[in-house]
Formats: structure tokens, C-alpha cells, sequence
């Protein structure tokens, strides 16, 4: 795979650039210290497959960046930083970027995920391929997007995914589900003006759903807490379940694929090391990454409605 490099800090720039090469990765074909010097133009000059992105820089930030490009970019983003802002990772998501590098850098972290990126690459490659080789006998024209699993139903694709991430059997995962057709309505009510809300709007809202408007401001704090109790369990469950099919098999598809994506890398290895150690202690239910959940929950099941 071909990697251009965008980052403002040269040794980051180069550690990347070593980490690739001694893991065999790929190669990297161009690097900015800005992404103001970066178009596509440039990319396409360069092959480059995938773009690691830092999301704060002087001039054109990463998320702008990624805004200018992800149109006429067919590649992949990985975004590199050391900012725990949810509002930031979850706009860069939603703009295109499918990965998440925490600084300071970790090279087991980006050989993981790098891995997994270049394994994606290759499969949607084949998938064309295998899609061109079809039209010539059935002569449909190419479709642009394959998923393996479609629906128009937002409900729908959150229960598979609650069930691919082990939570199905939780109290949690009802509310999960209510939440994304209050996301859902949010945005078809809003449009162009729809922003993300913060958890406290989004717990409200389903509590008044729930309990009816009319209830009681009591009532909906009680099952404001009670439902964001549930979350938690069912976020910590789905943390366990991950982190259980990367210590079976760490090719694992669904670890592969959500290991990065719903879960900061980092806590999904902690938590396989304390599986693996077998220990009693009780760790915290990753409380810091239920908005950055949500906010992946909610784009995943709108990608699957596409």
C-alpha cells in the first residue's frame, strides 16, 4: 500500500515512516506539513491508497482537510492525534475517516490497525474486481458500494450491529436502539442544521419518549440515570466481548473491525490483558468513550441504510 503522510511534527512524519517500512506495511510515497499543501491532485500523482492525518495543524486542520479531499479521494484516512475531543473524532468520522491513532504513537496500535486497513483496501478491491467481471455477462452497471448487509430500517441495522458487538442480550441495548431513532429523527427533523447532541440531550429525549411528555421532571431524571446506567453495562459488555475474540483470534473480523472503530485501541488491550491475566479486578466501564460509541453506532447504521 502506498501511505502519504500529513502532520506538522517532522518526527512523527518519520517515526510513521519507519513503523511502516520495518512492518512491512507498505511505502510511503509523499508526506505535507500541512494540509493546506495537500489536494488530490497530489494524491492521485502520488498512488497513495491511504492518508494518516493529524487533526490539529496551523494552517488547514484535519478535519478541513479531510472535508476537502474525501470527495474525489477513493482511498482511505486514518486520523493520528493526541486530542480526546469526541466532538473532533466524531466529525471526522462522519466526514470519511475510518481509523483512530492516539499519540504518543504505539507501534503495535498502528500495526494493528494499518493492517486492518490495507486488508480492506484489498477486499473492496476484489469486490470490484469480482463486480466488473459480473457486468461484463450481466451487463448492470458497477455499483459503487457493496455492504453485506442493507436495510432502510435505522432499527434494523443497529440490532445487527448490537449483536455482532455481544450486547444483545442487554437492558442497554433496547435503549442503544431507541437512541438512534431519536438520532434518526433529530437529523430528518433538522437537516442541514443537524449537529450532534450532547448525551444529556440525547438521554432526555428518550427518557420523554419513553415516559411520555407530560411526565414529571423527576421522573425523566430518574430514567435519564437509570437508562444511561444500562448503557454503560452494555458498552462494557460489548468491550469484554471484543476484547474476547481478539484473545481467540486477533484476525478476527469483527475484532479487526470494531477493535478501533467503537473502542479506543488502547482500552480494548487493556482489557484483553486483563482477561488474559485472568484478574478479579473490576475496571472502569470506559465512561470517556460512550459519545464517540453513539456517534459510530449511529453513522455505522446509516452507512448500512445506503
Amino acid at each position: 500500500m502506498n501511505y502519504f503522510i500529513i502532520d506538522d511534527d517532522p518526527a512523527i512524519r518519520g517515526m510513521l515512516t519507519e513503523i511502516i517500512e520495518d512492518e512491512d506495511l507498505g511505502k510511503v510515497v509523499g508526506e505535507a506539513e500541512d494540509g493546506s499543501v495537500v489536494n488530490n491532485g497530489l494524491l492521485f500523482l502520488k498512488k497513495a491508497d491511504v492518508v494518516l492525518i493529524d487533526l490539529l495543524m496551523p494552517i488547514r486542520d484535519g478535519i478541513e482537510t479531510i472535508r476537502t479531499l474525501a470527495d474525489g479521494f477513493q482511498g482511505k484516512f486514518v486520523m493520528i492525534s493526541q486530542v480526546e475531543s469526541k466532538e473532533l473524532i466524531g466529525e471526522a468520522y462522519r466526514l470519511g475517516a475510518e481509523y483512530y491513532i492516539t499519540k504518543p504513537l504505539n507501534q503495535v496500535e498502528i500495526s494493528c490497525i494499518l493492517n486492518k486497513v490495507n486488508e480492506r483496501i484489498l477486499v473492496d478491491q476484489s469486490i470490484q474486481g469480482i463486480q466488473k467481471s459480473l457486468n461484463v455477462f450481466t451487463g448492470r452497471p458497477k455499483s459503487s458500494k457493496v455492504s453485506s448487509f442493507h436495510t432502510k430500517n435505522i432499527m434494523e441495522a443497529g440490532r445487527s450491529l448490537i449483536s455482532d458487538l455481544g450486547m444483545i442480550g442487554e437492558g442497554g441495548s433496547e435503549d442503544l436502539l431507541n437512541i438512534l431513532g431519536f438520532l434518526q429523527n433529530e437529523k430528518q427533523r433538522l437537516g442541514s442544521a443537524y449537529t450532534f447532541p450532547y448525551l444529556k440531550e440525547i438521554f432526555a429525549g428518550i427518557a420523554a419518549e419513553k415516559l411520555g411528555f407530560q411526565a414529571k421532571e423527576a421522573e425523566i431524571q430518574k430514567e435519564m440515570k437509570a437508562s444511561e446506567q444500562r448503557v454503560r453495562r452494555a458498552l462494557n459488555q460489548a468491550l469484554i466481548h471484543i476484547a474476547s475474540l481478539g484473545l481467540t483470534d486477533y484476525m478476527n473480523p469483527k475484532f479487526e473491525s470494531y477493535s478501533s472503530t467503537f473502542f479506543d485501541f488502547s482500552e480494548v488491550r487493556k482489557k484483553m490483558l486483563e482477561l488474559e491475566d485472568k484478574s478479579n479486578k473490576v475496571s472502569s466501564q470506559s465512561r470517556n468513550n460512550m459519545k464517540k460509541f453513539i456517534q459510530v453506532l449511529f453513522m455505522e447504521a446509516r452507512q448500512m441504510m445506503k
